[in-house]
């Protein structure tokens, strides 16, 4: 079974460069963020032509998840207790499930969105228990997290930032010791697999980038194989993220 994760930032900017990708990739389920993107503006039927059932949470403004999936789409649900945003949802996909995650960005130390973060973080922690770690699951998606030094190009530069804060990582570890394997892509260009790259000339080419698009799975959804497209970042049109890929054994 092939899934894959992918922050498209904005699924109508990056339709023409999505369709083409889901046809050539060919995943059986894919977690989309920031989609940007009302309910009912989403294109369900130009991915229904080409095999993908859809499931989305979106309001239209800045959040947006969804999940494609062509292994079918049960118990579809989008509730976050105490948190109304869109930035989740969940799906069961065949032998699968499924949760497509949009985590807030926390903006600067003193901001109260970080706050909010971290409370998204304990929610969706929350969450898991409703579940269990014996279950082929998995929980993937922009965490907009660096779990270790080298998941940022040169760590010297997020001093004070966000992304990179001891409680931010403690948040990202309670998913862990709940029961998920961090699933780390084989390394790309250079030895570590980054998923996101600034569109500011050049932090592309210069793999100036960060790991911040998990895939976290429980030991019943054992994986293979776990890839960056580094392709599908580059180019016209592309989204300032790269989709993860990976082949399961299930």
């Amino acid at each position: 079974m092939r899934i894959a994760t992918w922050n498209v930032n904005s699924v109508g900017a990056r339709l023409p460069r999505l369709l083409p990708w889901l046809e050539e990739v060919a995943p059986d389920v894919v977690a989309l963020q920031e989609t940007k993107c009302a309910d009912a503006a989403f294109p369900y039927a130009d991915l229904k032509a080409v095999g993908y059932d859809a499931a989305h949470s979106g309001d239209g403004r800045w959040n947006g998840v969804a999940i494609l999936s062509r292994a079918g789409l049960d118990d579809v649900s989008n509730v976050l207790d105490g948190h109304p945003e869109p930035r989740l949802v969940s799906a069961q996909c065949g032998p699968l499930h499924v949760t497509s995650v949009y985590v807030p960005n926390g903006r600067t130390l003193d901001d109260p969105h970080y706050a909010y973060k971290l409370a998204w973080f304990r929610a969706l922690r929350e969450r898991l228990e409703g579940f269990s770690p014996e279950q082929p699951l998995v929980v993937m998606g922009d965490l907009n997290v660096a779990l270790h030094d080298r998941d940022v190009w040169d760590i010297s530069r997020f001093d004070g930032s966000t992304h990179v804060t001891p409680a931010e990582r403690a948040a990202v570890q309670g998913l862990l010791d709940w029961g998920l394997v961090d699933v780390e892509a084989r390394p790309g260009k250079g030895d570590v697999p980054f998923t996101y790259w600034d569109y500011r000339a050049g932090m592309m080419h210069k793999n100036l980038g960060m790991r911040i698009d998990y895939l976290l799975a429980t030991p019943a959804a054992p994986v293979r194989d776990a890839w960056v497209d580094r392709e599908a970042r580059k180019g016209k049109g592309a989204s300032d993220h790269a989709p993860l890929v990976a082949d399961l054994d299930l």
